[in-house]
């Protein structure tokens, strides 16, 4: 850890930055390393109240339902799921016959029909590389603007995870424009038999967030590749469409289209939709102060500490813990040492993105929230302000564009259920 941050301080000097957070701040909305910890102490203040209170109810629970006196940090996600069912009677399995694909995925290209005036059609026809893989047209008044690829089912020697990417970007080449075309790949559960693909409400809402990069993607109206889709935005900010888009899966008004049993087609109950929007913050507050802890160790990392420091990497994060953290963590921990999102995975001095755009995406929504979250108009600001540019604008500046002001982080405390 001590040589690679090395390297980074030595280039960020090269470049004339005096630290390497400078210097990542160069290709980010944010604008100073100031905004950025100023942001995250923010956030560390308005939701330590109610995470300390989480953690005293989860250690009550405890030792009143189990007789366990101390909470070690290994036991935190047995209890936690133990206290979450005691209190809302509703798991993610309780949920799954509600959601067939072939129920879900039609109501998703209803949301987005309603909110930019976009059809989605299947094409029946097509070269493709598996049995699984499906090719659909975007199309806009009638007339195709762009494709995707859809890969939705685990198998034997596929990549983990669930992700958006580009095959094509929308691109002048010539005489001759180049329509965008995406891949949408997940790894749910497959079909079996006669029996449906049955996606729980946390798969719903993976496959709403990558659909969110693959529409950025798609419905770009840039012309030159660099600034084409995705391509060129803040990292920072590129996450505001994902985000954004996975509000509509916790709207009753959408679930009403969304979900239905795959042998009754009843939509989902009243009774089970309440338990599962009540169990939407559970533990909210715990939560943001662990994202808040990372993403501070992250960037006074990248800002603060050198090699000639006479403070050590654990004695900085020991610091930091002892005023933003919640859960104990025991003396012979290391997890810097193993913190790969920052050495190996791109966000060095860029943790933070994640809460930033959560920022970004509830604040866009809150506007939906007061004008309808169906408001077709709404939706077309949304569309041409801020999907359609890509990467040719200031990320700041499209945000405005579209909400008439800087983001305020209320939205998201509201949406937490942290009082501001």
């Amino acid at each position: 850890m001590t040589e690679t941050l090395a390297l980074r301080l030595e280039l960020a000097q090269l470049l004339g930055f005096d630290n390497y957070a400078e210097l990542s701040l160069a290709t980010k909305m944010a604008d100073s390393t100031g905004d950025v910890v100023s942001f995250l102490e923010q956030l560390a203040t308005q939701s330590r109240s109610q995470a300390l209170q989480e953690w005293r109810q989860l250690q009550d629970f405890a030792r009143e339902e189990f007789g366990v006196d101390t909470v070690n940090a290994w036991d935190v996600s047995y209890f936690s799921e133990k206290l979450r069912q005691s209190r809302y009677q509703v798991s993610q399995e309780d949920i799954r016959p509600y959601l067939p694909v072939d129920r879900v995925l039609p109501g998703l290209f209803e949301v987005v029909n309603r909110l930019y005036g976009i059809t989605v059609d299947e094409v029946a026809d097509f070269d493709s590389y598996h049995q699984d893989a499906r090719l659909y047209e975007v199309k806009q008044d009638g007339e195709t603007i762009a494709r995707f690829y859809q890969d939705l089912y685990a198998r034997a020697q596929k990549q983990g995870g669930a992700w958006m990417d580009d095959c094509r970007v929308r691109r002048v080449d010539g005489d001759t424009l180049q329509l965008p075309v995406a891949y949408l790949c997940c790894n749910f559960t497959p079909p079996v038999g006669d029996s449906p693909a049955l996606l729980t409400h946390n798969e719903l809402t993976t496959l709403f967030h990558e659909f969110g990069h693959g529409l950025h993607h798609m419905l770009t109206q840039q012309t030159v590749a660099a600034v084409s889709g995705i391509n060129g935005v803040a990292w920072d900010a590129v996450e505001l469409p994902s985000q954004f888009l996975e509000n509509w899966c916790w709207e009753p008004e959408a679930l009403a289209f969304i979900s239905g049993h795959h042998e009754t087609g009843e939509p989902l109950p009243a009774d089970l939709l309440d338990r599962m929007l009540a169990a939407k913050n559970f533990q909210s507050g715990i939560m943001m102060a662990r994202q808040v802890e990372l993403s501070l160790f992250d960037f006074l990392l990248h800002r603060d500490w050198s090699g000639g420091s006479s403070e050590t990497v654990q004695e900085m994060l020991d610091t930091l813990r002892s005023r933003v953290g919640i859960v104990p963590v025991p003396h012979f921990n290391r997890f810097q040492n193993s913190f790969s999102h920052i050495f190996a995975g791109g966000y060095a001095a860029g943790y933070y993105s994640y809460k930033w755009a959560e920022v970004l995406s509830a604040d866009a929504y809150s506007r939906f929230e007061d004008e309808g979250v169906f408001n077709s108009a709404t939706g077309g600001d949304f569309l041409r302000e801020v999907l359609a540019v890509g990467g040719s604008r200031d990320a700041m500046e499209a945000f405005v564009a579209f909400r008439g002001r800087e983001p305020d982080i209320e939205p998201l405390l509201r949406h937490c259920g942290i009082a501001a």
